[in-house]
């Protein structure tokens, strides 16, 4: 399953903004936007495999994330990435001290968010690795940053459940995703009986994507455990 983060931020345009692209990067998101509802989410996270990293904003609706900081801190491992637009150096040492383990300075580019937050999974002793975001075979191109799916030149519409699902097999391209890794990362961790979602979907991107939906050399059937995405040819 993939790794998740906890977002938590206010500002509506950025916390989607994140939570798209920290998924096109592989990881599971689940985005909060006060504190409130960042302690529910981290409550209920736990019969799900937890959560694995905590981006934090500072200036919520119903107080200030430093207070779920320090609650983090209490019995927590989790590494936690202030993201914030204080620029003042007083507030950078405070969280600091208080067990943040890094501190970013909004706004901020995407690339040193992903290489801090790698850093920091490293340092609790979590791998990571660099999501693999192109992929090409034959006449098919799929770029994830860009949302971009294109047979023989030709962009190809997904709706937004086939792309997620085609994404998460391309970050795994060559290797088998097993009925449950794929229902948990692409419908959530209470969906993972439900295997007549990935026929139904599988059956429409192969319709898509493959010269013949009824033989298909891309998108493999692996009997009794899963779907996997030929290797790429990059």
């Amino acid at each position: 399953m993939s790794l998740c983060v906890l977002l938590v931020e206010d500002d509506r345009e950025l916390r989607a903004t994140l939570s798209e692209a920290l998924r096109v990067e592989g990881y599971y998101v689940l985005a909060a936007a006060s504190l409130a509802d960042a302690r529910a989410l981290l409550a209920n996270a736990g019969a799900n495999g937890g959560v694995h990293i905590v981006l934090l904003d500072l200036g919520l609706p119903d107080g200030d994330g430093e207070s779920l900081l320090v609650a983090l801190r209490q019995g927590r491992g989790i590494p936690v990435i202030v993201i914030s637009a204080r620029e003042t150096e007083d507030p950078k040492i405070r969280l600091l001290d208080a067990g943040a383990d890094d501190y970013l300075v909004k706004p901020f580019p995407l690339g040193e968010l992903l290489a801090r937050m790698r850093v920091a999974l490293r340092h609790r002793g979590t791998a990571t690795e660099r999501a693999v975001t192109r992929y090409t075979q034959g006449d098919l191109l799929i770029d994830l940053r860009a949302h971009r799916v294109q047979r023989g030149g030709e962009d190809v519409h997904l709706t937004p459940t086939e792309f997620k699902l085609l994404a998460r097999l391309v970050r795994s391209a060559g290797q088998v995703v097993t009925h449950r890794q794929l229902l948990a990362d692409v419908w959530g961790a209470e969906f993972t009986e439900h295997t007549h979602y990935l026929r139904l979907y599988m059956g429409q991107l192969r319709a898509k994507l493959e010269a013949d939906a009824a033989d298909p050399r891309r998108l493999l059937t692996e009997p009794g455990l899963g779907y996997r995405l030929v290797e790429s040819e990059d």
